[in-house]
């Protein structure tokens, strides 16, 4: 039986990243972020000029992306050529074109594997969009952390983003492959109104109350 695995699902900019990483300082559990992930694959993807639209070229690129993924503390790290890969996944280029990339199944299923690897081990805090309905559906600690449109895209905008969130929640829960989707039985946190601390308290609090 693999140790406690924490789901954490959710939109675009609705506080997930944030509130997983200190749930997980709080239980001192190892942080997972998911999206570092297929943000790595778009990234690589379009350093080799690929478009990642073109699923038959990214197919491709999967036997041979020089990608791995490990840790530097509690938190996971996504590498590329032994670089840990980091202001790379945030640029704009990547931005745009990552929901293309998790939408291939393939990536999905190469990705998946990886993030289950992390939990064989080691209790997880993991964030993403399919956690509790892919990842880990088998977990008892399913939270869905969303927000208002607006309050999205405030924070979207304050992290100098532009990207649409309407579009972003769209192609996200359009896609055929692992749409984003709330859990039947994952617990739904707004954090429209919620401080990050008090949004913490009270999924750590429930966690706590269950283990």
């Amino acid at each position: 039986m693999n140790p406690p695995a924490i789901a954490i699902d959710g939109p675009a900019a609705s506080g997930k990243s944030t509130v997983a990483k200190l749930i997980a300082r709080e239980l001192g559990y190892t942080f997972i972020n998911t999206g570092a992930m297929y943000r790595a694959v778009t990234w690589y993807a379009l350093q080799q000029g690929i478009n990642p639209s073109d699923t038959a070229a990214v197919k491709e690129l999967l036997k041979s992306i020089p990608l791995s993924f490990g840790k530097n503390g509690s938190v996971s790290t996504v590498m590329c050529n032994g670089k840990v890969l980091d202001e790379e996944l945030t640029l704009a280029e990547v931005n745009d074109n990552v929901s293309a990339i998790a939408a291939i199944p393939e990536v999905r299923a190469l990705l998946v594997t990886k993030q289950r690897e992390y939990n064989t081990t080691e209790p997880v805090v993991m964030e993403g969009r399919d956690i509790g309905t892919v990842v880990f559906p088998d977990t008892p600690f399913k939270y869905f952390v969303t927000a208002s449109e607006e309050v999205r895209a405030a924070r979207r905008a304050a992290q100098g983003l532009t990207d649409s969130i309407a579009e972003r929640d769209r192609k996200d829960s359009a896609r055929a492959c692992a749409p984003l989707t709330v859990a039947a039985d994952a617990t739904v946190v707004d954090t429209s109104e919620l401080t990050i601390e008090q949004v913490v308290e009270k999924i750590v609090t429930d966690i706590k109350n269950r283990i």
